[in-house]
């Protein structure tokens, strides 16, 4: 047998190789794990877990706003005029949204009541973009269905929608905000920085596709807009613009607007214009109609001055109310024009003058004052200047002054040409005349506390009380506004027919039709003054178009405001006597 070779021994690993990998595993390891130390725990590592933590809130952290609650418009009783209410607002990310399949770009064109087209176009106009608005102003309940699809990129905020509950009745004074709940006309437009709020702020976390994933943290708490009343009583409102409405209607005219102020306060209770709009669906809108004409348009106040000529006769001390004027022969010539009245009158009272509203008689007197002296009474009873609303566009009315007054100029100053007026300014100067004198600050915001300290005198009492006859002379049935007048209640007032301009100088068959007065006459509550602009029907004289709409106004109004009869009627007085009948046959 042969021999048995000897196996030889397999070679080892030596153990300073098997170390050397050993050592350089675990220096591989605790190199890893001292960059992981240096990028999650040790805060001054250069690009650390503070730059990591950093950049991830960068991507997925945002910072919201929160929409600001917009103070609400009430009127003196609490009604509310304007508010806003709670809306969603969707918007996209185009780039994520193009995601989507075909079949839920259309379920999304459903829910936002759009052709699919559309959004198709809109999506492709955005393709580069991160945001697109899908629909501004959405129910809740129908962005809740939307936003339900889950389709990538789509997300909503919270917004708030203007509501005005009155519509056209009060539209132009309140005006209306834009689709960013920001005012753009009327009040809204006057006290946008109390009446919006301040937004505020909050931290939100987000994931790729947009979509918020939990609230962090409120920044900063929205501070809502402050509430607003307004001098305004929606009673008289609607009462207002339902009549004026009618009487624009009844004759034809371009427009009308009215005034109500509180005599004791100075307060404005209704402003009323046609033609108006509703401002909770303002499409096909025309400027016109948004216009708030009694602030805004400027106009001659046409005979509704002659009383206040007159009480500028009185303050010289050279004229009583029955002091005589001859009006023969019916006419008086002027240098440049003849002024004439519809029938030779005769001889006239200061009064009669008034009540008739003699052209010829108020020339007369208006010839024997001095032209500075009417123009500084006319001024201390508020016209010339604005009334301090704070309304947009208010028209502060022209009161000229001339170094010379040309006879013709002044005597048709006199009887309201040659300056304008707004609505308010006129009712304020009757308002002095009803407040025997004393002249108060108009106001369209309800204060708190009484008005009394405001109050400025600027004419005496006792020559402001004859006027005040005066004027109840022409409700009378010898008077231009008898159509004015108010069953139980004295009234005092004065109609205006005024011709309108055109392009070569006053138009013949063109009018505006004004009535102001107050009422009741003894111990006033509310002045008022109707505009008719421009009636096209039969009818033109203020007496006729403009007095109707004072008189019927003003009989709801004292029901409404509860104000005692002065006068019973023969209505009245018979009742009363039937009754006392059957209690004295009991």
């Amino acid at each position: 047998m042969g021999a048995v070779k000897k196996q030889q021994p397999q070679p080892g690993i030596a153990r300073w190789r098997f170390a050397l990998v050993a050592a350089l595993l675990c220096a591989l390891a605790a190199s890893l794990i001292v960059h992981l130390a240096g990028l999650q725990v040790m805060p001054e590592q250069d690009r650390g877990y503070r730059f990591l933590q950093d950049q991830g809130r960068a991507r997925t952290i945002r910072t919201e706003e929160i929409a600001a609650y917009r103070g609400s418009i009430l009127d003196r009783n609490g009604e509310l005029l304007a508010v806003s209410t709670p809306v969603q607002t969707l918007w996209a990310n185009p780039r994520l949204l193009r995601e989507a399949s075909a079949d839920q770009l259309r379920q999304l064109a459903t829910g936002l009541n759009t052709p699919p087209s559309r959004l198709a176009k809109r999506l492709e106009k955005y393709r580069n973009k991160e945001f697109m608005y899908l629909r501004r102003h959405m129910a809740p309940e129908e962005a809740q269905k939307v936003l339900a699809l889950g389709l990538p990129g789509v997300s909503s905020k919270k917004e708030y929608r203007r509501f005005y509950p009155a519509g056209e009745v009060v539209g132009q004074l309140l005006g209306f905000t834009n689709i960013d709940d920001r005012g753009q006309e009327g009040l809204e437009l006057a006290y946008e920085q109390s009446l919006s709020g301040v937004p505020g702020k909050r931290q939100v976390m987000k994931d790729l596709k947009g979509r918020t994933v939990q609230d962090l943290a409120v920044k900063q708490e929205a501070r809502p807009g402050r509430d607003m009343r307004l001098t305004i009583d929606m009673r008289l409102q609607y009462l207002a613009y339902r009549e004026l409405k009618e009487a624009v209607a009844e004759n034809g005219a371009a427009s009308g607007f009215m005034v109500i102020l509180d005599t004791r306060t100075g307060e404005v209770l209704a402003m009323a214009n046609q033609p108006s709009f509703n401002p909770n669906n303002r499409e096909g809108v025309t400027a016109a109609a948004m216009r708030n004409r009694a602030l805004i348009d400027q106009f001659e106040p046409g005979s509704t001055m002659k009383p206040l000529t007159a009480l500028a006769a009185l303050e010289t001390g050279r004229y009583r109310p029955g002091t005589p004027i001859d009006t023969s022969p019916g006419y008086i010539r002027l240098p440049g024009k003849t002024l004439v009245d519809p029938v030779n009158r005769g001889v006239l009272d200061l009064t009669g003058v008034i009540t008739k509203s003699s052209q010829v008689g108020i020339t007369k007197v208006a010839l024997d004052l001095e032209p500075d002296n009417l123009r500084e009474l006319f001024y201390r009873l508020g016209l010339g200047e604005a009334v301090g609303t704070g309304f947009p566009g208010e028209a502060p009315g022209i009161l000229p002054t001339r170094s010379r007054w040309h006879p013709i100029e002044l005597a048709n100053f006199a009887f309201g040409y040659g300056l304008t007026v707004n609505a308010v300014q006129l009712a304020q100067a009757y308002s002095v005349v009803a407040n025997a004198g004393l002249k108060r600050p108009v106001s369209l915001i309800l204060a708190d506390g009484k008005k009394d300290a405001d109050s400025e005198r600027v004419v005496e009492a006792g020559l402001a009380r004859d006027v005040v006859s005066m004027l109840e002379t022409v409700i009378g049935p010898q008077g231009t506004g008898k159509k004015a007048a108010v069953d139980g209640y004295r009234v005092a007032g004065k109609t205006g027919t005024v011709h309108k301009v055109g392009s070569d100088g006053y138009v013949d068959n063109r009018y505006r039709s004004v009535f102001a007065g107050f009422i009741p006459a003894e111990n006033p509550r509310l002045a008022a003054v109707v505009v008719i602009d421009d009636p096209t029907h039969a009818k033109y004289y203020g007496g006729e178009v403009a007095a109707p709409v004072f008189g019927k106004v003003m009989a709801g109004a004292m029901r409404l405001l509860q104000v005692p009869p002065e006068e019973v009627t023969p209505a009245e007085q018979q009742l009363a006597t039937q009754l006392d009948e059957r209690g004295t046959a009991s």
